[in-house]
């Protein structure tokens, strides 16, 4: 009960700061950032869109990291797509470009940390980055931002070019917290490296 609280409050603190990001007319990485990207130039639903833009990535999920993850993942992805929804119930409000991107990224860093530590992700960009992790040692929050980096450029034609710097801006801080959480807090575990813990590592690791 207790990790689908923390996957709960996760998806709430991401669907927190991509809506800051869609009102501050910025975008983020991953599939979420594509599908912000696509709403703008589309007006189709960004849940719709993140939904189905999934749908590869889950296959591979299955494939390589195990059918409890990807079930884990999908819940996820679902619930981030519900709570992204109900913006049409909010009243309407814009924020800065420096504050939505700097407030987004924190939050979107912070709810991503908060999944990872759970074995759950929001699809995409998170699958990958947490693969590399277990196969390669990669960081995933310097894997993360640079498949976010080339969504965000692939979006430039849509958003703009001051809206790509700060988009990038928001991303590079999403990388940051992502980055520092995965180390751990280095003065109280100086000697433990700490790593997100998947599922189907014994597979992974042959």
């Amino acid at each position: 009960m207790r990790k689908w609280i923390h996957i709960w409050l996760g998806c709430f603190v991401v669907a927190c700061g991509v809506l800051i990001l869609k009102h501050s007319d910025l975008v983020t990485g991953g599939t979420a950032g594509l599908s912000l990207g696509l709403s703008y130039l589309t007006q189709l639903p960004f849940a719709l869109l993140f939904f189905v833009i999934n749908i590869p990535f889950y296959i591979f999920s299955v494939i390589r990291m195990g059918l409890s993850f990807t079930v884990t993942t999908i819940l996820s992805v679902s619930l981030l797509s519900v709570l992204t929804a109900a913006d049409v119930w909010l009243p309407s409000f814009v924020i800065s470009y420096w504050s939505g991107a700097l407030i987004g990224g924190v939050l979107i860093g912070l709810g991503l940390s908060l999944l990872f530590r759970n074995q759950a992700s929001l699809g995409g960009s998170n699958i990958l980055a947490l693969f590399l992790q277990k196969r390669y040692g990669f960081d995933p929050g310097k894997t993360n931002f640079l498949f976010d980096l080339m969504v965000v450029l692939t979006s430039v034609y849509t958003i703009g070019i001051v809206k790509g710097f700060f988009s990038i801006v928001s991303i590079a801080v999403t990388s940051r917290i992502i980055s520092y959480f995965k180390q751990g807090n280095v003065s109280k575990k100086p000697v433990v490296k700490e790593e997100y813990v998947l599922p189907g590592e014994a597979s992974l690791s042959k």
